[in-house]
């Protein structure tokens, strides 16, 4: 498939996981891809994956949390490849496993400045960029977490909650602009912060948590990053043109167990 020939797309969150997985999928699709992370060995190693399979990508290190590099990367894209079409808002946290009550409180303002904050911010500063090119997609990455209570994971699904709102406010208001703004919620996803969440919640066997887990998924596993990309590429495409404000759960049926 060319869906994203001539077109430019930013992805945040891109070093690993799901940001990676999309990012290879946008490029294997014909876009030019600006890859946004703090973490610049792995980003760079994106990249070059993007590269190496014939596709074209630029890296931009930025902490999605302050404006000013979050308007840098925008500002990349159109010096580098004269545009943006596509934001994937991905770049996010998980914090810690912790009741509430002795949640730190440090951490649960770092949560949602990076999965809060860091989407606003990216929204904001796309919108211009957006506009010039006469409309264009923004796809934020929620969580099933945000559709559900999260025991434990207080920050976390306070701050996918807030993905969802965010999401249903951006999509009305610019509508009239010919941008279209969603969202993805994903469920278990086999990547980094699966691993964390893992070994917080059940340290001593780490692996008896992802048994317990796979248990409750009807389709008894987790997802691959690369099953989510495809959801975000659909959204992002001419396909879902009449989709907009929509929150999409792909989590194997969990939330129906």
């Amino acid at each position: 498939m060319s869906r994203f020939s001539d077109k430019v797309v930013v992805v945040t969150g891109a070093s690993a996981g799901i940001g990676r997985a999309a990012s290879l999928r946008f490029a294997s699709e014909g876009a030019s891809v600006v890859a946004v992370d703090m973490k610049e060995e792995t980003l760079n190693e994106t990249v070059a994956l993007i590269e190496t399979a014939g596709g074209k990508a630029h890296a931009v290190v930025a902490d999605v949390t302050v404006s000013s590099q979050v308007e840098n990367y925008i500002t990349q894209a159109t010096d580098v490849f004269g545009g943006v079409d596509v934001l994937f808002n991905n770049a996010g946290i998980e914090g810690h496993v912790a009741p509430l009550e002795n949640y730190d409180e440090e951490m649960f303002d770092k949560v949602l400045q990076v999965n809060v904050k860091g989407v606003w911010l990216g929204m904001r500063h796309v919108v211009d960029a957006l506009r010039l090119r006469g409309g264009g997609n923004i796809v934020n990455t929620a969580s099933g977490a945000g559709l559900m209570a999260t025991p434990t994971l207080v920050a976390y699904g306070a701050s996918k909650h807030a993905v969802i709102g965010m999401t249903k406010t951006a999509a009305i208001e610019l509508a009239p602009a010919g941008i279209r703004v969603n969202a993805v919620c994903p469920g278990v996803v086999n990547t980094r912060m699966i691993r964390s969440i893992e070994e917080m919640s059940i340290p001593e066997d780490p692996e008896e948590y992802t048994k317990m887990t796979n248990e409750r998924v009807p389709l008894g596993r987790y997802a691959e990053p690369e099953e989510i990309a495809g959801l975000v590429a659909f959204l992002a495409s001419d396909e879902a043109a009449y989709i907009t404000g929509s929150s999409y759960l792909i989590d194997g049926g969990i939330i129906l167990s």
